[in-house]
């Protein structure tokens, strides 16, 4: 990076935290957009019943499938770049879905809508870590980055109501064309160029191809096997497949000179603990989202524009939360923090379980969806960071890569075997929360091997940007 560059990049952090944050929140609200859409592009495009559910979970599947190799793309080719590829995959598929004129072209273009968001959530997360120094200001970061992350999951459920009523389904798609083309222009201008790396680095294309078809099958197991049924043949042979890739991939990646995965990486404490807890915080807090819209939509009778307004309350506790975790994180450390978020969340799942009825009215249940949003939003800014103290600059990208696969197949395999205890009686669905409650304040209990970082050196790096 030049001297003139640098000082460029470094008199416009706020500028280039807003752009990454508003990459994050591109992505997090495509989660949750095409739920109350459903029905329409069902009717629309003529997709069958049995069918309609590919167009979230082809998302899911290359989504997850692809984030290891994102993330390591991330180190080898630059986390600029891959921001920029990752963004212009998710404006072209984006279009293309919004065009579509038949199931199968929505389907492989929500497909890969889900490799530009494994390309561009690591380098996101890549992008905070090495550009913010740690401590004070990358907390500070994180919870800007965290308060789009938590919020445009719930924020999606309403824009997509809104654009449907008012537009039609393939709204839900064209509205990402200019947000996600404009994001990627102003990479070139908010972003530092992607430095050379040090040494030569060896693409492992062995490792890459086995992590990510193992990995793809077995999301595709978490995702197929509750529609298809566990002993279904599809789903066994996915299972066995990707179990059998994923065994291949370690013995690979144990031999390898420059492994897409250096396993050598959970000899990091926090990387390894920040790991655990994403994957946990997915498996309780990220299942609440789909309980508490079936409750407002099959219980209440909520239209989506209506259950997208009742979802405001929790969005904007969530924010609160988010931006509140990472001043109270620079002051008295990350761990506490993360331990008090769950353990408040976790508070307030329960009050929203205990009000889930028939016959109470909505604002019975907003102290709990308040309790709930704070410590959602503080835990989501929290838990990323956590896992990234320690990692060194030329790993940030896998190190990303793997916190991030394991938020995808924790929220896979937890929607999994809540949903099965959800539709296992007719007071399932409180019983899901009320679990899901009890893992979030599990998960504390594994927050407690977090330590905070090592004492800072007093020297300024050229790559940091303070804020």
């Amino acid at each position: 990076m030049s001297s003139a560059t640098s000082a460029a990049f470094s008199r416009r952090p706020g500028l280039t935290l807003g752009l990454l944050a508003f990459a994050q929140l591109i992505i997090s609200i495509d989660y949750n957009i095409v739920y109350v859409a459903l029905p329409d592009i069902g009717a629309g495009l003529g997709f069958s019943a049995q069918n309609l559910q590919w167009v979230v979970s082809a998302y899911a599947v290359a989504f997850g499938g692809f984030l290891l190799l994102g993330g390591r793309a991330c180190d080898l080719v630059g986390p600029r770049r891959m921001f920029s590829v990752g963004l212009a995959l998710y404006a072209g598929s984006s279009l293309l879905g919004g065009l579509a004129a038949e199931p199968g072209t929505l389907v492989a273009a929500r497909a890969v809508q889900g490799m530009g968001g494994a390309f561009l959530f690591p380098a996101t997360l890549t992008l905070v870590s090495s550009c913010f120094a740690e401590g004070r200001e990358r907390n500070r970061a994180f919870a800007v980055w965290g308060t789009a992350g938590g919020s445009g999951m719930i924020l999606g459920s309403l824009l997509g109501g809104v654009l449907t009523e008012a537009f039609g389904w393939e709204s839900v798609f064209f509205v990402n064309v200019p947000l996600a083309g404009v994001a990627a222009l102003l990479a070139f201008r908010l972003i530092a160029p992607d430095t050379p790396r040090p040494g030569a680095r060896r693409f492992d294309l062995t490792g890459a191809v086995t992590s990510t078809v193992g990995i793809t099958a077995a999301v595709f197991t978490l995702v197929q096997g509750p529609e298809s049924g566990w002993g279904s043949p599809v789903v066994l042979i996915t299972a066995a497949t990707g179990a059998a890739l994923l065994v291949v991939f370690v013995a690979v990646e144990r031999r390898s000179a420059d492994p897409l995965l250096p396993l050598r990486l959970f000899g990091n404490r926090n990387l390894a603990t920040g790991t655990l807890v994403t994957f946990f915080y997915m498996a309780t807090f990220g299942t609440l989202l789909y309980f508490l819209t079936v409750y407002f939509q099959e219980v209440r009778g909520y239209d989506a524009l209506t259950t997208g307004l009742a979802f405001l309350v929790p969005m904007v506790a969530i924010a609160v939360g988010s931006q509140t975790a990472g001043r109270l994180a620079t002051r008295y450390g990350i761990r506490p923090i993360m331990i008090g978020s769950l353990l408040v969340g976790g508070a307030g799942a329960a009050i929203v379980g205990m009000t889930m009825t028939t016959d109470i009215p909505y604002a019975a249940l907003v102290p709990g969806l308040v309790v709930l949003g704070l410590g959602q939003g503080a835990g989501y800014t929290l838990m990323f960071g956590a896992a990234a103290i320690g990692v060194a600059a030329p790993d940030q990208g896998i190190a990303s890569g793997i916190a991030s696969t394991s938020q995808q197949v924790g929220g896979a395999i937890g929607l999994a075997i809540l949903v099965a205890v959800a539709n296992s009686t007719d007071d399932g669905p409180r019983i899901a929360v009320y679990l899901a409650a009890a893992g979030i304040a599990a998960t504390a209990l594994v927050a407690l091997r977090l330590r905070g970082p090592e004492p800072a050196v007093p020297v300024r790096t050229r790559t940091a940007v303070h804020v």
